[in-house]
């Protein structure tokens, strides 16, 4: 454990980095007051790569992958300042989970290196059972010759009704809507996106009707319609997240929907620019695209009318206020977290 610039007091962040690259491991930071601004106040090492985590409804208690080839999910308890794990981490039976949600008693981990979804139960005190309950293999491939030889799942989460998990395959350009049968991820349908768009992250609108998915080996969003009683994803349009013909590398990788639905924002790595679409009926329109505020964005959250960035390879999280008529970010400041991967609040 290590002590760092404060306490946290009242509202907190949790930042998540890659210890192989020299991350600090699972940072808690303090949240400003009077606004955005973070303060860094503890980080513990105990498990490797702690990528992506999630914070338990009653904030007592936070969950964190292990994003190595073994594959892992641990739970720390996050009373105080500095999180206490909470029991041996679990391995997920996949390799490199990238992400993790809370869903009907469970955690779910996506597995990108496997092409896996797995469910750990969740006991009444928060901590995890010793096993994982079912594991929902992918199967499939797209055209990219090495990004998509076979299934690599990015994301799992919740959609708004409770009903469904719903899985984002990058290698098989898809998702998939599940269910849990007696803690087994059971496969209800698959639907297509557009051959070699990669898609990473899905976000839901608010109406609980739309659904955005950013795609990872194209810079576009995936614009959908959800329908919760059947569990059913219609694909509408493919729109553009950068205003013109990538400079270079653009690989888009975080999506956030404001919470009056009104717009999406998007990260781009290698552009390294967050973009503002306006939500309009069934679509979306780019109206901006501003500089991140460091290098490689690979995960973006909105928190009380702020972004954040956790930006991978300068080594920090930038914060933005955003402006409510346009949706527009503005650049508020920075801490420095090396190899930051996300942060998430509770």
């Amino acid at each position: 454990m290590v002590a760092l610039d404060g306490r946290a007091g009242g509202r907190r962040a949790f930042i998540g980095s890659f210890t192989a690259a020299g991350g600090p491991g699972l940072v808690t930071a303090a949240v400003s007051r009077a606004g955005g601004a973070l303060t860094l106040v503890a980080a513990v090492k105990d498990v490797p790569d702690p990528s992506y985590l999630a914070v338990a409804p009653s904030g007592s208690t936070l969950y964190a992958v292990s994003e190595t080839a073994e594959g892992a999910v641990a739970a720390y308890r996050v009373d105080g300042d500095l999180p206490e794990l909470a029991g041996p981490p679990v391995p997920v039976n996949g390799s490199g989970p990238t992400h993790l949600s809370l869903h009907d008693g469970h955690v779910l981990t996506a597995n990108y290196g496997s092409g896996s979804v797995t469910a750990v139960p969740v006991r009444p005190d928060g901590t995890l059972a010793a096993k994982p309950s079912g594991l929902l293999r992918h199967t499939g491939s797209g055209p990219h010759d090495r990004r998509q030889r076979g299934p690599h799942a990015h994301q799992v989460q919740p959609d708004p009704s409770g009903r469904w998990a719903v899985s984002v395959d990058l290698g098989t350009d898809s998702v998939r809507v599940c269910a849990l049968d007696q803690g087994v991820p059971v496969l209800h349908r698959e639907f297509a996106l557009r051959p070699g768009s990669g898609p990473r992250h899905l976000a839901f609108h608010p109406d609980g009707e739309h659904a955005y998915v950013v795609n990872e080996l194209t810079p576009t969003v995936t614009v959908c319609r959800w329908e919760a009683a059947g569990g059913s994803l219609k694909p509408l349009a493919e729109v553009p997240v950068l205003p013109g013909a990538p400079a270079g590398d653009a690989h888009p990788s975080g999506i956030a929907v404001s919470p009056d639905g009104r717009f999406v924002w998007t990260a781009t790595r290698g552009e390294d620019v967050l973009s503002v679409l306006a939500v309009e009926g069934d679509g979306l329109r780019l109206t901006a695209a501003v500089p991140c505020g460091g290098h490689w964005p690979r995960a973006l959250a909105e928190h009380d009318g702020f972004l954040y960035a956790a930006n991978e390879r300068s080594g920090d999280v930038s914060w933005f206020a955003v402006d409510g008529p346009t949706g527009l970010p503005r650049y508020d400041g920075s801490v420095r977290v090396a190899a930051a991967s996300c942060v998430v609040f509770g």
